[in-house]
């Protein structure tokens, strides 16, 4: 999120009327719904993410065990325990993958 003087991009009776309700304040404004991204799409954090969670399933039922995947990716074993749930809870659901697959 950046800065932008609102002078700078806003009709000057835009900018009178704003500044009836928030003199001199900052003022927020969100993008639109179907501009926004979700937590972690705009720098490809969620796809590295799903892709390492199913390699660690894919190891975990090739014959590692929770607590070897644990140290090799440095999560908890809770954590490792939540990801295989989580696609074998998928899996049960729809049929397959991920949710962000």
């Amino acid at each position: 999120m950046s800065y932008v003087k609102a002078d700078d991009v806003l009709p000057k009776s835009l900018v009178e009327e704003i500044q009836k309700y928030v003199d001199g304040q900052l003022l927020y404004i969100p993008r639109k719904d179907e501009n926004s991204l979700s937590w972690g799409e705009k720098n490809g954090t969620r796809a590295k993410l799903a892709k390492r969670n199913q390699t660690i399933v894919s190891r975990y039922y090739s014959g590692m065990t929770i607590v070897e995947l644990s140290k090799m990716y440095y999560l908890s074993e809770k954590r490792i325990q939540g990801i295989i749930h989580e696609y074998e809870s998928s899996q049960k659901r729809n049929g397959g993958g991920f949710k962000d697959e």
